[in-house]
């Protein structure tokens, strides 16, 4: 188990400098990011990681949908560096319609990325932060034809992933950042375009509320889907990474919008 990679200015820095095909520094913090910062291995062009902060007990949020916050500070700032190592940072509706989040690099030195939300039956109202902020270029992703703008955001229809993740390497964004929620990141398992998990468990047991992950029901153990992970103590919590490389379970087939 490797623990939590310190703050570290310097080597911060460099990873930085390396995102777009530098030399990567060896240090703590390129145990853990390294990864991202290869070469694509898929087709599409892309290297996509998802992310998802979970009690003990498998559970993203609670009933009502609070899940501000099961990660403690170290899992803010890994999510904050992961934003800023990576052109675009994607969410499904319901985590803005839940947390109305910024979805900026704030908390560490680093560029924003690009906002893209998925929202195919545009439900999400104009008023959410990502929308009139200005803050960073967002895109909101529908399933079906309608106005071109979204507030200050573009408005993508495309109602499949695996061209999703083209569309988005055609304009030179490359380094996807899946963050949320729990049937967005699924979604991206359940159709093959997860090259990485980061799941943070924190030391919460809640006993009731939103699991993690949604897929079709498994009839035997064997229809799970099983990898290989190395453990990372970041602050009280536990990050494990996770390499998929497009893996998923043998029960998923679909590549549509969660």
């Amino acid at each position: 188990m490797n623990d939590a990679p310190p703050t570290d200015d310097t080597e911060w820095t460099a990873l930085l400098a390396a995102r777009h095909g530098g030399a990567v520094p060896p240090g703590p913090l390129a145990a853990l990011f390294a990864p991202l910062l290869t070469a694509p291995a898929a087709a599409d062009g892309c290297i996509v990681i998802g992310r998802l902060a979970q009690t003990l007990d498998g559970r993203i949020a609670c009933t009502n949908g609070a899940s501000q916050w099961i990660g403690g500070r170290g899992d803010i700032l890994h999510t904050h560096r992961l934003r800023a190592l990576c052109d675009v940072v994607l969410v499904g509706a319901g985590t803005v319609h839940h947390d109305d989040p910024r979805l900026t690099t704030r908390e560490v030195p680093g560029p924003n990325p690009v906002r893209v939300v998925l929202d195919p039956g545009r439900r999400l109202p104009a008023t959410h932060k990502v929308f009139r902020d200005g803050a960073a270029p967002t895109v909101l992703v529908a399933g079906t034809h309608g106005p071109a703008r979204h507030g200050q955001a573009e408005v993508l229809v495309q109602p499949d992933l695996p061209a999703l993740l083209r569309d988005l390497a055609a304009r030179g964004l490359t380094k996807i950042f899946v963050e949320g929620g729990g049937r967005t990141v699924s979604a991206f398992l359940a159709a093959g375009c997860l090259d990485r998990l980061h799941l943070t468990v924190a030391p919460i047991i809640l006993g009731s509320g939103i699991p993690a992950f949604s897929l079709p029901q498994a009839a035997r153990i064997d229809d799970g889907l099983r990898f290989d992970w190395t453990p990372h103590r970041i602050g009280e919590d536990m990050l494990f990474d996770i390499a998929l490389g497009r893996a998923r379970p043998g029960i998923c087939t679909e590549g549509t919008m969660p």
